[in-house]
């Protein structure tokens, strides 16, 4: 019996850490696009361009790229929602100035850039491999989609500006922030008092 149980041991074991190798070396480039933030950007628009050619050139798969289409702007509600929301949520941590005299504290995301690149390029992909089985191709009329999605958006996007703008947040940050300090009130200005 003990043979058994060590043969058995054995030969999974060259297989889990081959696995386990492979997923390290996967890993440790990942990490290393990390910095590289336009250069991921453009590799997921190339991707996606390949994606929308195959669906074109397949003319079919439309529910598939409707489920896509969900994903993302699940993803994409994320990556412009505040980590602590400030509607649901009262907290002595980190949370978003709603008045104009509150303390400045800085925008955290929800879900933050590199996390909504990964999961967005990862989407694309797993949507390209299924579109070569015939199984997804499921026969709808696109256009229904099409309008259904775009309605889904402009209502969800409206929400989400006007979160932005009641809790007076911006989720992105235009190049570093400048102190302009406090502004001369008109009635001490020009006085010397003569």
């Amino acid at each position: 019996m003990e043979g058994i149980r060590g043969d058995g041991a054995s030969s999974a074991s060259p297989l889990s850490q081959w696995g386990h190798d492979g997923w390290r070396i996967y890993q440790y480039y990942l990490d290393k696009t990390t910095p590289h933030t336009a250069y991921r950007w453009i590799g997921t628009l190339v991707i996606t361009a390949i994606y929308c050619l195959r669906v074109y050139h397949a003319q079919g798969f439309y529910v598939v790229a409707y489920g896509l289409g969900i994903y993302l702007l699940n993803l994409l509600i994320g990556f412009l929602s505040p980590l602590v929301d400030p509607e649901l949520e009262v907290t002595d941590g980190p949370s978003l100035p709603t008045k104009g005299s509150d303390e400045f504290k800085p925008f955290i995301r929800r879900l933050p850039e590199f996390k909504f690149w990964y999961s967005m390029t990862k989407a694309f992909c797993i949507a390209f491999v299924m579109t070569f089985f015939s199984v997804f191709d499921v026969p709808v009329f696109w256009l229904i989609l099409l309008c259904y999605w775009i309605v889904l958006f402009v209502l969800t996007m409206r929400r989400q500006i006007t979160h932005m703008i009641k809790y007076k947040y911006i989720p992105f940050s235009i190049g570093k922030q400048k102190y302009t300090g406090k502004k001369p009130s008109a009635s001490s200005s020009g006085f010397r008092g003569d």
